[in-house]
């Protein structure tokens, strides 16, 4: 059995932790918003390797029900921990700034960068 670092936890994590973010955010348009969820699949490392990104979905938006494609950034630290399998959930970046989140609202996407 192999242990995946992008899993259900660290997708519930980083809906709980985006919220906090939005919520503390300079940008009023971002205080609005809030996430509903970020969806979990499973994703090959060597392809994430490749990549150094995993895409997926997210649920965002003034009622949190919007469908955002979501693409989620590895720095080294997270790639690392990502390799390995183990948590990354120390990777997502503090949620008093919000210069980790790119989000395009009109055109419902959204890029994150981990550590």
């Amino acid at each position: 059995m192999t242990d995946e670092s992008f899993n259900q936890d660290f997708c519930e994590f980083l809906e709980f932790h985006l919220c906090k973010t939005f919520r503390k955010a300079d940008d009023k348009a971002l205080r609005r918003l809030w996430c509903d969820g970020v969806a979990w699949k499973h994703c090959s490392k060597k392809e994430i390797n490749d990549k150094r990104e995993i895409n997926t979905i997210a649920w965002i938006g003034e009622d949190g029900q919007d469908e955002f494609e979501m693409k989620i950034k590895l720095g080294k630290y997270a790639l690392r921990r990502y390799v390995r399998g183990t948590d990354m959930t120390d990777c997502i970046p503090d949620s008093d700034l919000a210069d980790w989140i790119m989000i395009d609202i009109e055109n419902r996407f959204v890029q994150i960068q981990l550590r």
